[in-house]
């Protein structure tokens, strides 16, 4: 497979994603197609002596800035790196697509030029977090701002068929995130959204609220994109709170430091873990194509393994599964719900049939009038 890498998206672009397209070519093998402007990527791969591996650049003459605004860059960049490297997955000639830069021009590129699957309103992105229990994964993470019942219920779908086929969770739990656990509690949509992924075949949990989600009750966290986007971005900022508060205190005497060196292995291993660069970058799930979002400051740590993660969406044909789960859970949706409205139109234990054709009673012999003669 080939994989189209936005060579000019980012805040260390191109040096850091050139970096991490080598060593993915290097250390897989894999195929990239990168795409920018050529003369500062053809410079960059021969400074780190990539020549031989299965690199080739497309030229693209124009770059979506990380301040652009995602509705005028897709107006007027016509001939910008995503476009272009969006357009080589259109046309066949590349199998996914990767870019740390400007993520709404990422969506209203992807969204445009690839189009929705088949069954999908809005793709949603989707970001693995690190819980006590091992990992979950949440969508929306910033997307769709306010979504429809039925798009939250398709995120559901998703995020089930994520987490069975790439994190390899046999039958994921997949929780809604709601302001508490009782069937009732939410607003208007989530309460509909409840009702539709109860009567669904996948695993639904039912609500979770905000402090379960670390805690790894849920294999699956389903929200709209302005919650998701909110709780990722206060995840953040905590994680750099603990980080600098733990160097400050590692720093703070002789002896504290002294400490950290016996800590040094599990702290290697805990920072390891909550690492956004060991995913690579966020899948756009939804979309007819294979498209990952990488962090804007990514490292080529991080670029590596967003191409990784592209080609495991692409090995386990995640759209395929996507498509088939939609169908089918909303073809049980509309079967059961069709079978309450029956149920409250004519009576549990009555079809409509049975109405229409119920038979006259029938007169018995004595109740016969007499006949004149």
């Amino acid at each position: 497979m080939k994989i189209a890498v936005d060579a000019m998206g980012g805040d260390h672009a191109p040096e850091a994603i050139v970096e991490g397209a080598v060593l993915a070519a290097r250390e897989a093998g894999t195929q990239i197609l990168l795409v920018g402007i050529s003369h500062e990527l053809n410079s960059l791969l021969d400074k780190l002596g990539a020549k031989g591996l299965p690199i080739e650049v497309v030229h693209a003459e124009e770059v979506v800035e990380m301040h652009d605004v995602p509705a005028k860059a897709v107006r007027t960049k016509k001939k910008s790196s995503m476009k272009v490297g969006l357009d080589l997955v259109k046309q066949g000639e590349a199998d996914a697509f990767v870019s740390a830069g400007n993520t709404g021009a990422v969506l209203a590129y992807s969204t445009l030029i690839l189009r929705p699957l088949k069954g999908v309103d809005r793709p949603a992105i989707t970001i693995q977090l690190p819980t006590l229990k091992g990992v979950s994964i949440l969508l929306d993470a910033g997307a769709n701002v306010d979504c429809k019942p039925n798009q939250l219920f398709q995120f559901g779908i998703m995020g089930h068929v994520f987490a069975k086929y790439i994190l390899g969770k046999e039958a994921p739990g997949v929780g809604l995130l709601s302001i508490g656990e009782e069937d009732g509690k939410g607003n208007e949509i989530t309460k509909e959204v409840f009702q539709m992924l109860k009567r669904s075949h996948i695993n639904f949990i039912g609500n979770i609220e905000g402090k379960e989600v670390y805690r790894g009750n849920a294999d699956v966290v389903v929200c709209d994109g302005f919650t998701g986007n909110v709780a990722l971005k206060i995840s953040e900022s905590l994680a750099e709170m603990i980080g600098a508060n733990l160097k400050m205190m590692f720093n703070n005497t002789l002896l504290s430091k002294l400490g950290y060196l016996f800590l040094k292995p599990q702290m290697q291993m805990f920072k390891k873990k909550v690492d956004y660069s060991e995913t690579g970058g966020a899948p756009l799930l939804g979309i007819n194509g294979a498209v990952i979002i990488a962090h804007g400051s990514s490292s080529p740590k991080a670029i590596k393994n967003a191409i990784k993660r592209a080609e495991e969406l692409i090995e386990k044909k995640i759209n395929e599964h996507i498509q088939n789960d939609i169908e089918s859970n909303l073809a049980d949706v509309e079967t059961s719900l069709w079978k309450q409205i029956k149920n409250i139109a004519f009576g549990s234990d009555l079809q409509p049939d049975d109405h229409n054709h119920k038979s006259a009673p029938q007169m018995k012999p004595k109740d016969v009038p007499p006949q004149d003669n």
